[in-house]
């Protein structure tokens, strides 16, 4: 699997090989606890460190950690061949690094300080938060227009959201339902499946969509939320006929501008710098 995705890991550990798995039901990383004892550590036998770490994290009553180690198959270094590994989801391998008494985990340590003072600074002044991603975009080669554009569309999506939860809808799960109700209507993909249909991951899908394919998705869910404004549907199954109306409508436009084009509109293309080799799958889910 190809690391590019992973910046923060590999520029941490210096560009060390840290075996991972893609879980696509997660959407989450699993990565090998060897690996990353061994970029750590640099000790000549990591498993035997890491059975170390184990045995004084169970004396120390501290076990949740080891506890929420999945064993995967991972092809080894040495041979090639697929064997049995304990990962950690990317929550559990930052809690591991925090464990690890050593100087290469300083810098990481150091980054995820930094990283919650600055989310308590914009607590206090949220223009903050606004900025960063601002040059976020700017940095990943996306034009002020463009950038606009997109803070636009967050905040017409938390319009929907807002009207969905006074309308009896449970935030996480059910919003998720409705929002694939839209996508399927003028896509037929739910939002996963046309996150994997552009080969992305974690990835935003809408910061990898042509601008029709933009369009299309905003008039799906401006739609909605309009139609919901007027309606006042309440609970999962009304607000559900609400959303696939609403992707109606954006299918409605979807099919009138390929016909004028004479093309499909919905395309594999993403904004990536980088493509993904292996999809590999979570295999031989098992507690260590």
């Amino acid at each position: 699997m190809k690391q590019d995705k992973l910046e923060t890991i590999t520029k941490l550990f210096e560009g060390k090989e840290i075996r991972s798995v893609w879980d696509t039901e997660k959407e989450d990383y699993y990565f090998s606890v060897v690996d990353v004892i061994d970029a750590l550590t640099d000790s000549p036998n990591p498993r035997n460190y890491w059975n170390m770490l184990k045995k004084r994290m169970t004396e120390e009553e501290q076990s949740q950690l080891y506890t929420k180690c999945v064993q995967l198959k991972m092809k080894s270094k040495k041979d090639g061949k697929n064997y049995a590994t304990d990962t950690l989801d990317t929550k559990g391998i930052l809690r591991l690094i925090e464990s690890v008494p050593s100087p290469k985990a300083e810098p990481f340590k150091l980054w995820l300080a930094g990283l919650g003072k600055e989310r308590i600074d914009e607590v206090f002044d949220p223009e903050i938060a606004i900025k960063r991603a601002i040059n976020y975009y700017r940095n990943r080669g996306y034009d002020d227009k463009w950038i606009k554009a997109r803070l636009n569309g967050i905040l017409d999506r938390n319009k929907l959201t807002d009207l969905w939860k006074e309308s009896g809808i449970n935030e996480g799960y059910e919003y998720a339902i409705l929002t694939n109700d839209i996508y399927r209507e003028w896509s037929g993909m739910t939002a996963k499946e046309y996150k994997e249909f552009k080969g992305l991951r974690k990835e935003s899908l809408r910061d990898n969509m042509s601008d029709i394919e933009v369009l299309l998705a905003d008039i799906g869910e401006i739609t909605t939320r309009e139609l919901a404004k007027k309606h006042k549907p309440y609970g999962l199954s009304e607000n559900r006929k609400i959303a696939k109306a609403g992707g109606e409508v954006a299918s409605n436009t979807r099919k009138d501008i390929e016909e004028k084009l004479g093309e499909n509109v919905i395309s594999k293309d993403n904004n990536l710098n980088y493509q993904y080799i292996d999809d590999n799958k979570k295999l031989d889910c098992t507690v260590s």
